[in-house]
């Protein structure tokens, strides 16, 4: 691992302003910076580590016999600039409460910067009150990060913008979209059509669009009365168009194929899907499956190799190199708002 090297005083009648003590500052920089991997995504957090041309930090995570999560770091932290990747995706309490239990450590080990780096922010779903006496569990989550000593945080597509708001610390919220597009774009799909699953993620939809010179579609849900299926109607033209729907995640998957069936029965030619996180629950594999969708592309903010195994429509792109890059920002002190969009 590599470790901090102190700095030599400047010799007598040095100046401390010469290039060869800036380089000797940036590279007291770069042996400042340290990066850790919890067990919600090690694959991702190895490839980040990779791109920084760094090795992953040395830490032991394991359960008692009762569930427990324990958790040592095997090195010196002190002063040190930490970075811990940790999504809270499946199972969501355990890895939450991991995260929360890494950042505890990591304060009390007297590391000089904690930034927690959450490519899937579990609970995000649940950011405001849409009925009576329910939680606002998001806005719980950040207070529970900001309790245990997280200085700063590094997400990926959230849900809901507002959860930025949410925390009292500096938040850098990234999006998956570069990656994206620039594969849509590989594909050469002509007469594209982005579509929006709801009203919702009108927004996301144009920015696609914008991007890929495409046409934009909505789709508008509406559920006539309860266990009631819902009836789907098409904002927009796609009729004989290759369609890519954009969401930022895909859960059990159920929605998605309903709205494929919707694109295909008005007449939609191609259907594809680009969607940030992978949650794939429940029997969201047998949905993709038997939808007539041509595929399924996800990133790798949670880890879905083994799912993708069991579905071949599925087609995971790394996002290792965003977040690398925003963390070699972070840690240099130098910006990072170019990588926002």
């Amino acid at each position: 691992m590599v470790r901090q090297r102190p700095l030599e005083p400047p010799s007598e009648g040095s100046n401390p302003s010469s290039p060869a003590n800036k380089k000797g500052e940036k590279m007291a920089k770069k042996d400042n910076l340290l990066v850790f991997s919890g067990r919600g995504n090690p694959n991702l957090a190895n490839e980040i580590a990779k791109n920084l041309k760094i090795p992953l930090g040395q830490i032991k995570i394991t359960n008692f016999a009762d569930g427990e999560t324990y958790c040592q770091i095997l090195e010196n932290v002190r002063g040190m600039d930490t970075f811990i990747i940790q999504p809270t995706s499946t199972p969501v309490n355990q890895n939450l409460m991991e995260l929360l239990i890494l950042i505890d450590a990591f304060k009390r080990a007297s590391a000089r910067r904690i930034t927690a780096v959450i490519p899937y922010y579990g609970y995000a779903r649940q950011d405001r009150k849409d009925k009576p006496r329910v939680p606002i569990t998001s806005r719980l989550v950040a207070d529970l990060i900001q309790a245990a000593g997280a200085d700063r945080i590094l997400c990926m597509d959230v849900h809901a913008a507002q959860i930025q708001g949410f925390f009292n610390i500096p938040v850098d919220h990234l999006f998956a979209a570069p990656i994206l597009i620039k594969y849509i774009k590989s594909l050469e799909l002509k007469n594209l059509t982005i579509v929006s699953p709801d009203a919702g993620g009108v927004e996301r939809a144009r920015a696609y669009a914008k991007r890929l010179n495409a046409e934009l579609a909505i789709i508008d849900k509406r559920r006539e009365a309860a266990n009631v299926a819902e009836v789907m109607n098409i904002i927009g033209n796609v009729r004989g168009k290759n369609c890519v729907i954009v969401d930022d995640m895909v859960d059990t998957a159920g929605t998605l194929c309903e709205s494929v069936k919707a694109l295909k029965k008005n007449g939609a030619n191609k259907i594809y899907c680009a969607a940030t996180h992978a949650v794939l629950s429940k029997n969201a594999l047998s949905n993709l499956n038997e939808a007539p969708l041509e595929q399924l592309i996800v990133s790798n903010t949670i880890d879905a190799e083994e799912k993708a195994k069991q579905c071949s429509k599925i087609k995971i792109l790394s996002v290792a190199p965003i977040l690398s890059e925003a963390i070699k920002r972070i840690h240099e002190e130098s910006s990072v708002s170019s990588l926002f969009v």
